[in-house]
């Protein structure tokens, strides 16, 4: 660690000179990473001179070669830089622009020939990489383009969305309510129901004039004018065929005890009358059908 620490001091007043070292904590950890330091900044210091070296070596040859290309421009065609005109200067730097341009090793018309070839392969590859990426870029548009549709589209939806289900939800709100008070009202109303029967059965009404013994009775009606049907049928083919005037007296009897029996009923009170009629049972019905079918079957005889 001393050894590292003194070549770290040593690299330190070397960097600094007579400016003073700036104060650090000594320990191991930034010993190393001075050490480190210094062994990075040699060996970049060593690189750059050997770049330097190189290039002085090279600026050496490049002389000796102008010198020489010089010597040799005088003596076979007594050409000087002194004796070339304004123009033909200008046309010097221009070739010594062009190959440092080119980065040719040389300025002879291969080099400038080879350069250019590479520079035209280089520029053919730019340009057909730069095709692709417009062609990349005009599809990643479109593909833009119709993602923004999309979402534009989607962003519609969802607004109508939301508004019909607030609606529904409005809807919903309201049928809830008009249910609540249904339900309310239906109780309310089988409690006053309740307290209806209940009050008529405190002051002796019949059961037979309830709502449901009524509308069991409409049934039974339904059901026997439908067996009726048949009958009325059956009694139809009888009334062409000539009477017999025995059997028709007979007939006319029995609907004449069917008509006093109707007229005693029409005169009774109307819960004597629904009481007659639920102990007389089907038959009184069928006994009016009868009398009413009789009727006609009479009126068919001569005087």
């Amino acid at each position: 660690m001393e050894k590292k620490l003194q070549r770290v001091t040593l690299w330190l007043k070397k960097i600094y000179g007579n400016r003073p070292i700036p104060q650090y904590e000594v320990n191991a950890r930034t010993v190393d990473i001075l050490y480190e330091l210094v062994e990075c900044n040699e060996a970049r210091d060593r690189d750059v001179s050997l770049l330097i070296e190189d290039m002085k070596q090279q600026a050496t040859e490049y002389e000796a070669e102008a010198n020489y290309l010089q010597g040799l421009l005088a003596e076979s065609l007594d050409l000087s830089l002194s004796s070339l005109s304004s123009e033909g200067t200008s046309y010097l730097n221009v070739l010594v622009n062009s190959a440092m341009t080119l980065e040719t090793k040389d300025t002879s018309l291969a080099s400038f020939f080879c350069a250019i070839n590479d520079m035209t392969s280089e520029l053919y590859a730019t340009e057909s990489k730069n095709r692709e990426m417009e062609l990349e870029l005009s599809n990643i548009r479109k593909k833009l383009t119709a993602a923004l549709m999309l979402e534009k589209r989607l962003e519609e939806d969802l607004k109508k969305t939301e508004e019909l289900l607030e609606v529904e939800k409005a809807k919903a709100d309201s049928r809830s309510q008009n249910l609540k008070f249904l339900k309310d009202k239906s109780e309310d109303l089988k409690i006053r129901i309740r307290a209806a029967e209940e009050q008529l059965a405190a002051t002796g009404l019949d059961q037979s004039l309830t709502h449901e013994s009524l509308v069991s009775l409409s049934q039974k009606l339904a059901g026997l004018q439908e067996e009726i049907v048949p009958l009325k049928k059956k009694l139809e083919s009888y009334l062409d065929l000539t009477p017999n005037p025995s059997l028709a007296r007979v007939k006319i009897e029995e609907v004449k005890r069917e008509l006093l029996c109707c007229s005693f009923l029409v005169s009774q009170p109307s819960s004597l009358r629904l009481n007659s009629q639920k102990a007389l049972g089907p038959g009184w019905l069928l006994g009016n059908v009868h009398m009413k079918l009789f009727g006609k079957f009479i009126r068919s005889f001569p005087e």
